[in-house]
């Protein structure tokens, strides 16, 4: 299990994070979000002790990470933009992680040739997208108890993701590593996260079951035929509402059999539910704390 408690972060009079806390059990696959600048990079930073924090520690498995060799090394921390020497080819990569990681091979090449990588070309002379490729092969084939992932999908074509939420889920399935990633691309995340945390404004805004979330949070268009004012949904756990007319769009947290049972209550002469993805749960809970309005 990962711990982080009361983690405060600033760079001279920037504050990066205040008070943050979150768990995250093991065996999960976990999606933190935020907007740019949020902080989602300093917190992974902090998470594999490459930062120390200002305030606060960061326990897994009831060891502090930073400045401690024995938490760290069932961790591998894979950052949006790692520092390579120019002059390295494939094997040198290679050699370099095999001397502190058990890295499997098998693993390793196999994924080369899934991201139809060159062994023998320099790594300076891989596009964006070969580079992240090939770090993700990495991280992948090193297969930690822990494994940290900084804008994960970032530079990948579509087959390129494809093959990584493959890899992640086999990882997964045979070794039961705890990943954490962080993306902007949210569609991405909802395809393999099981939780996901809401990092905004210094803060964790928001943190919760991806599935649970979905099933539980459910846009309702409800109309009536005398004019109705929003104080109608007072007595339900409203997230969004706006107003086309006399039709009322609200967003609702809350079990949906009972929500619907509720509605109807009101005697509307429309009412029918739209599910959310990933990307409209982040957006509304975002919006719920007073960050952004759609209106």
């Amino acid at each position: 299990m990962i711990e982080i408690k009361n983690i405060s972060k600033s760079f001279g009079d920037k504050k990066v994070l205040e008070n943050v806390s979150l768990k995250i059990d093991e065996g999960k696959i976990f999606g933190l979000v935020g907007i740019n600048g949020a902080g989602k990079s300093t917190l992974l930073r902090i998470m594999s002790g490459v930062y120390e924090a200002d305030d606060g520690d960061v326990f897994y498995d009831n060891k502090k990470v930073y400045d401690n060799p024995e938490a760290k090394k069932d961790i591998f921390f894979l950052s949006d933009n790692p520092f390579y020497p120019k002059s390295w080819t494939v094997k040198n990569f290679l050699d370099f992680y095999s001397n502190y990681y058990d890295v499997n091979i098998a693993v390793f090449n196999k994924l080369l040739e899934q991201f139809k990588l060159p062994f023998k070309k320099s790594i300076n002379n891989y596009s964006k997208g070969m580079k992240r490729q090939l770090f993700l092969a990495i991280a992948i084939a090193i297969s930690p108890k822990y494994l940290l992932l900084d804008e994960a999908f970032d530079g990948l074509d579509p087959l390129a993701r494809l093959t990584f939420k493959r890899a992640v889920f086999d990882l997964f399935d045979h070794k039961r590593t705890t990943i954490i990633i962080s993306s902007h691309s949210l569609r991405e995340l909802e395809d393999i996260c099981d939780n996901y945390g809401i990092l905004d404004r210094h803060k964790i805004l928001y943190s919760g079951d991806l599935e649970g979330d979905k099933s539980n949070i459910n846009t309702y268009q409800i109309a009536f035929k005398e004019e109705k004012s929003k104080e109608i949904f007072n007595d339900f756990d409203v997230i969004h509402f706006s107003k086309t007319g006399r039709v009322m769009k609200v967003v609702i947290r809350g079990d949906k059999k009972v929500v619907m049972d509720a509605l109807k209550k009101l005697n509307p002469i429309l009412l029918e539910i739209i599910p959310l993805n990933f990307e409209d749960i982040f957006v509304y809970q975002v919006e719920k704390e007073g960050y952004i309005d759609h209106e």
